[in-house]
């Protein structure tokens, strides 16, 4: 009996300091991957990377130095490298298998990282929602709409989706269309509209503003202005062109028709 204890003292000994020893690296590893990532985000080197590159490296190193403590953690508290390799591999294919939507999503972070439809920093339209590309990681893109809500992407349905990037070019261009009356002087009217357009410091200069009649409407004739800006000027200038075109139009004497409708009155067909 006495053999026996001491056999069992000897035996829970063993284990408890392996498992003290599992947790030291458990909680040491933890704090030493936080602290390398802090410091890689810190890091002068790594700030000067493109930011969705330095994005998608600081979620793949965080999440493989976590894999990396918890198995020397496992391995630690005496499971065999080979049976653990075995077990991580059957398991690696039934989490593939359940997993299926998140291996495709760091499928999609990989080819967003490699072919760079947009960057961190951009500004797209996708169909799930508008914004600012806040960050890319290794399975989620995170928007920033412009009424400050956090829309998260999953990657893979970006690369399958049609993305439309407003800041992959430096310019861009803004078409505005104005009704005026149907007594309006032509030459006025164009006239009155390239110099709102001259007046507006957001307006390039090349390429040059045009204007044309576009359509005979129904109580109007409708003008439209083109005029290009800088990409970060486009929504400052949809809300300040409305405001000057007004102005000329006014100092022109042009006038801004209400809808119309004639209606013709038959005296004759009535008495009949």
């Amino acid at each position: 009996m006495e053999e026996f204890f001491s056999t069992l003292w000897g035996h829970l000994t063993t284990a408890g300091l392996k498992i003290i020893y599992a947790a030291v690296i458990l909680f040491v590893g933890l704090k030493l991957t936080n602290m390398l990532c802090a410091w890689l985000k810190k890091n002068e080197r790594f700030s000067r990377l493109d930011d969705s590159l330095r994005s998608f490296l600081n979620s793949l190193i965080s999440i493989t130095l976590r894999v990396l403590v918890i198995v020397s953690a496992a391995l630690t508290l005496g499971i065999p490298a080979t049976s653990f390799v075995t077990v991580l591999a059957s398991a690696g294919v039934a989490v593939g298998l359940a997993l299926q939507g998140a291996l495709s999503n760091l499928a999609g972070g990989i080819m967003i990282l490699f072919f760079k439809p947009f960057r961190v920093g951009d500004f797209v339209e996708t169909a799930d929602g508008t914004g600012i590309v806040r960050s890319i990681t290794v399975f989620y893109t995170v928007i920033m709409t412009a009424d400050n809500r956090q829309i998260t992407l999953p990657n893979g349905s970006l690369t399958n989706a049609a993305i439309t990037n407003c800041s992959a070019e430096a310019t861009r261009r803004a078409d505005f269309t104005f009704g005026v009356a149907y007594d309006s002087d032509l030459e006025t009217v164009k006239r009155a509209l390239h110099e709102a357009a001259a007046s507006c410091e957001l307006v390039l200069d090349d390429p040059a503003p045009v204007v044309w009649m576009s359509r005979q409407a129904d109580s109007a004739l409708e003008y439209t202005l083109r005029v290009w800006c800088r990409g970060e000027d486009y929504l400052p200038l949809l809300m300040a062109m409305n405001e000057i075109v007004k102005v000329a139009f006014d100092r022109a004497g042009i006038s801004i028709p209400f809808p119309q409708l004639d209606v013709h009155f038959d005296a004759q067909k009535e008495a009949q």
